[in-house]
C-alpha cells in the first residue's frame, strides 16, 4: 500500500518521492561497459541514446535538433516557438542570450514570442529538419494542435509531440471544441507522444488514447515556477513508477502493447538520468542540461516553454553562463569535471554496468533504496 500521511482531520496525502531521494543499489554481477547498450526504439525510429530535447527556444533549434539526431538522441523543435515566429530569430536569441539578472526578462520574453505564427514557417522548419537527415519530430500545446495539426501533417513529420504543463484523456471546456485525444490520434498514421502527466491514472488514460509514448513530469527544475504558481510539484521517483506500473497494466488490458515513457524534470547529472530509467522511464528529456552545450541557439541561457505565456508565465529566465563544451562532450565526454554533468551518457552506460545490466530494458529492474 501507498504510504499516506494524515496532514489534518479528514485530509490525508500521498508520500512522494523525488529522484534525490533514491539510489540504484548494483547487484550481485558486474559487466564490461562496453558490452552495455543505451540503444532504444519509439515505433519504428531507432535511437542511440535514450535522449530527447526539451522543446525549448533556448535549446532547440533546427541546427541542434538536427545534431542531437546525428548524436543519436531525439531533437524536438517547437512549432509555436521563435523559429515560426521569425524568418530569421538569431538577432533575438543572442538579444535574449545577453539579458542579465537586472534585466525584466519575462517581460521580454512576453515581447518576443507575441509575433505571430507563421504557418509557412513551419513547413520551412520542417524542410531544416528533413533536409539534416534522422527523424523530424515537432511539438505543439493541446491548445493548439486542431489549429496547427494541417500544417504540420502536410510539411511530413515523423513524430508528433502533444505536450503541455499538465496534458489529460478528458478536458473538459463549456466554451471551446475540447481535443480529443483518442479521436485525434486514431486519424493519424504517424506515432503520437503526449504529456506531461503526474500520476497512474492520468498516464494510464493516455495510454489509452493510442499514444506511442507519454511524458512523465512537467519539466520542473531550479528555474520552474509550476509550484509557486499553480502549487503543483512532481516527485519524479514516484510519478515514474506510477506510469511504469500504469504501462504493465495498459501490456495486460491489450495483449502486449508497449508505450514508451520519457521522463521529463528533475534531471541535471547523468546519475538522475540511470535513477530516471531504473525507476521504469525509456528515456528522458533534457532542457536545461543541453542549454550548457556550445551548439545551443540561446548561448547558454535557460527559459521553459511556459516562461513566456502571455499572462501566467511559469519559468524564471536564467542568465546565459559559460558553456561547458560541444554537445557531444555534453553526452559523451570526455569530462573534465567530476560532477557528472558531462559524458551524461557515458554515465549511464557506466552505471549500468556497475549494476550488470546490458540493456534499458532490463536496467528498468535496477534495485533502488530510499536514502532520505
Amino acid at each position: 500500500m501507498r504510504d499516506v500521511v494524515e496532514i489534518g482531520l479528514g485530509k490525508t496525502a500521498q508520500r512522494g518521492y523525488h529522484l534525490d531521494d533514491i539510489a540504484i543499489v548494483p547487484s550481485r554481477r558486474t559487466r564490461d561497459v562496453d558490452d552495455v547498450s543505451t540503444a532504444w526504439q519509439l515505433d519504428a525510429y531507432q535511437f542511440g541514446i535514450p535522449c530527447v530535447g526539451h522543446p525549448s527556444d533556448a535549446t532547440m533549434s533546427p541546427s541542434s535538433a538536427v545534431r542531437l539526431g546525428q548524436l543519436g538522441g531525439l531533437g524536438v523543435l517547437n512549432v509555436e516557438g521563435l523559429w515560426t515566429r521569425y524568418e530569421n530569430p538569431t538577432k533575438v536569441l543572442e538579444e535574449l542570450a545577453g539579458l542579465d539578472e537586472e534585466a525584466r526578462a519575462t517581460k521580454r520574453l512576453q515581447e518576443v514570442y507575441g509575433e505571430p505564427i507563421r504557418p509557412d514557417l513551419i513547413a520551412e522548419r520542417v524542410r531544416e529538419l528533413r533536409a539534416g537527415g534522422g527523424t523530424v519530430a515537432v511539438r505543439v500545446s493541446p491548445q493548439h494542435t486542431l489549429a496547427l495539426a494541417p500544417v504540420i501533417l502536410d510539411a511530413g513529420v515523423d513524430i508528433l509531440v502533444i505536450q503541455g504543463t499538465i496534458v489529460s484523456a478528458e478536458h473538459v471546456s463549456t466554451t471551446d471544441e475540447p481535443l480529443n485525444l483518442k479521436e485525434f490520434i486514431a486519424d493519424l498514421d504517424l506515432p503520437v507522444i503526449v504529456g506531461g502527466c503526474t500520476d497512474y491514472k492520468t498516464a494510464l488514460h493516455l495510454m489509452r488514447t493510442g499514444a506511442a509514448g507519454v511524458i512523465v513530469g512537467i519539466g520542473g527544475d531550479d528555474w520552474s515556477t509550476t509550484e509557486s504558481v499553480l502549487g503543483i510539484r512532481v516527485p519524479m521517483a514516484t510519478a515514474i513508477a506510477d506510469a511504469a506500473a500504469a504501462r504493465r497494466d495498459y501490456l495486460d488490458e491489450t495483449g502486449g502493447r508497449y508505450v514508451h515513457l520519457i521522463a521529463d524534470g528533475d534531471m541535471q547529472t547523468s546519475g538522475d538520468i540511470a535513477k530516471a530509467l531504473g525507476c521504469g522511464a525509456d528515456a528522458v528529456m533534457l532542457g536545461e542540461p543541453l542549454s550548457l552545450c556550445e551548439e545551443a541557439p540561446a548561448g547558454g541561457a535557460w527559459w521553459h516553454s511556459a516562461a513566456s505565456h502571455p499572462s501566467l508565465p511559469r519559468g524564471a529566465f536564467e542568465v546565459a553562463g559559460e558553456p561547458l563544451g560541444s554537445m557531444e562532450k555534453l553526452l559523451f565526454g570526455p569530462a573534465d569535471e567530476p560532477d557528472g554533468q558531462l559524458n551524461l551518457f557515458g554515465g549511464l552506460r557506466r552505471a549500468m554496468a556497475k549494476c550488470g545490466y546490458r540493456d534499458l530494458k532490463e536496467f528498468q529492474k535496477v534495485g533502488l533504496v530510499l536514502d532520505r
